[in-house]
């Protein structure tokens, strides 16, 4: 059964498959290299530099309008469509979920829901839930309360943080 041919076919194989494996890590070692450039122990200098206008004065980047302005023309209809993302985690019939309910969030002290289960980030904000603390908030909530539960990554858009906002005031 295991003759002198079989286990010298076995043992090319097995000399053909690691010599593949090296030959492959080679290749990735060139093609992918992040190691820096270097020749003889020093980092090998670049040769020309190419202007990217990085370094040129910056000029003032016209900023939109301001939330005030935003809300003022906020959508609660709109609002009620992008609450849909908040539904995962918070209710607003009056029950707490995975988040507090957020009927009358608009102006209520921060970490007032009874019965729910604060982080201690959250119960360290004094400032009560204004439009303009939601939108603070809203823009990045692990930015703004270090230490919180809530996993949201924030709303990028004001026009949606404001119709967002609008609608929860309608929840009075």
């Amino acid at each position: 059964m295991f003759d002198t041919m079989t286990l010298t076919k076995a043992t090319g194989a097995v000399c053909g498959s690691l010599l593949v494996y090296l030959f492959a890590s080679w290749a990735a070692d060139a093609l992918y290299s992040t190691a820096p450039a270097s020749h003889g122990g020093e980092e090998v200098a670049q040769a020309y530099t190419i202007d990217t206008g990085a370094e040129a004065p910056a000029e003032a980047v016209e900023e939109g309008p301001s939330f005030a302005e935003v809300f003022a023309a906020a959508d609660p209809a709109a609002g009620e469509k992008v609450f849909g993302k908040c539904k995962a985690c918070h209710k607003i019939d009056g029950s707490d979920s995975t988040g507090p309910h957020l009927n009358g969030v608009v102006n209520r002290a921060a970490a007032s829901v009874g019965g729910f289960g604060y982080s201690d980030g959250m119960k360290a904000v004094t400032e009560p839930w204004t439009p303009e603390h939601l939108d603070a908030f809203l823009t990045n909530p692990k930015g703004l309360v270090a230490g919180t539960k809530m996993g949201f990554a924030g709303l990028p858009k004001v026009q949606d943080r404001a119709n967002v906002i609008a609608y929860l005031a309608t929840l009075q």
